[in-house]
């Protein structure tokens, strides 16, 4: 890697004599809303200054855009690599010269016989190791796009513990679709990530902002959307090159950070004992009715169901869908 990508501060200073980083009550995200160019390693080389900023800033975490290591309208089949390969091992350098946790869209191979590739957010901590992996659900087939054509879906909900808070994972065109927000809240997240391409277009703008703000209201959540800019320095393309507008929305959908159009990095901070003062007064989440609608995260009540013979499905069983 090139000696920019090593000059990142090392903030493992900031750890507890246990190695597990400090945190305060609550914790500081940082939105990087980067352009993303047809080339990775010029890619790794925004992420890498954005690192910086984030950890000058205080960052605990840091998210980043859909795509993040090649914009669309590229070969994705040819930027595809397994999450092993050189643009993972580089996110996971500069978390852990960082000390910050990151969060960033790649493309890994999907194998399948159509030779699609999945659309996948990874998450490091702060040490770079990778705590999760989640392959985007539902693809962008709407508005005369049609992502399936080149990407395969996956099928996972996603929630992990990173950099000390209960995160659940979506992606972009994943916004429109409550359930999967339901589903992670319902498996404890207190902050959803979502890295986002959002495309441009009659009230897509508009959309964005409502759709992060809905997702946050309606599930007492904090939601952190990093989007991408279009970049300058490529050339134009038809495919989805975001609308910028990154966001961290709180559970009552305060809109604390919004970045706007603009290339930045924007650090603001998450209160997760607002997270329980406001469930304690709107316990909307409480008074939802399973007895009419059903499970709130219809896949794992699934595990928990009897199989004739066997018993219930034991927690070890769920392992795969934490």
């Amino acid at each position: 890697m090139s000696g920019r990508l090593n000059a990142l501060p090392d903030m493992h200073a900031a750890r507890a004599p246990s190695g597990r980083p400090r945190y305060a009550a609550g914790m500081r995200v940082a939105l990087c809303q980067l352009p993303v160019s047809p080339e990775p390693s010029i890619n790794l080389e925004r992420v890498a200054e954005a690192m910086a900023s984030a950890a000058q800033q205080g960052a605990d975490l840091a998210v980043f855009p859909e795509a993040t290591q090649v914009r669309f309208g590229s070969d994705l089949r040819a930027a595809a690599e397994p999450l092993d390969g050189a643009f993972c091992g580089g996110l996971a350098e500069l978390a852990r010269g960082a000390g910050v946790a990151l969060v960033a869209g790649v493309f890994e191979p999907a194998l399948d016989r159509d030779g699609r590739v999945y659309n996948t957010a990874v998450a490091y901590d702060g040490s770079g190791e990778l705590v999760a992996a989640y392959r985007k659900i539902h693809l962008f087939d709407s508005l005369g796009e049609h992502e399936s054509a080149l990407v395969a879906p996956g099928s996972e909900i996603v929630v992990a513990d990173l950099a000390g808070i209960r995160t659940g994972f979506a992606t972009c065109y994943d916004l429109r679709f409550p359930e999967l927000a339901r589903a992670l809240v319902a498996r404890g997240a207190e902050l959803i990530v979502v890295p986002g391409a959002w495309a441009a277009g009659l009230f897509k703008e508009e959309h964005w902002v409502t759709l992060v703000r809905a997702r946050a209201i309606e599930n007492t959540v904090w939601v952190a959307a990093a989007g991408q800019v279009p970049d300058p320095a490529s050339p134009p393309t038809r495919a989805p090159t975001g609308v910028g507008r990154s966001m961290l929305v709180d559970p009552m959908g305060t809109v604390r950070a919004d970045l706007g159009l603009w290339s930045q990095v924007t650090v603001a901070e998450l209160d997760s004992a607002l997270t329980a003062r406001v469930r304690t007064v709107l316990p909307s989440l409480e008074h939802r009715r399973d007895d009419v609608f059903g499970p709130a995260d219809p896949a794992r009540a699934a595990l928990t169901m009897p199989v004739s013979g066997s018993g219930p499905a034991t927690e070890r069983d769920a392992a795969p869908y934490r």
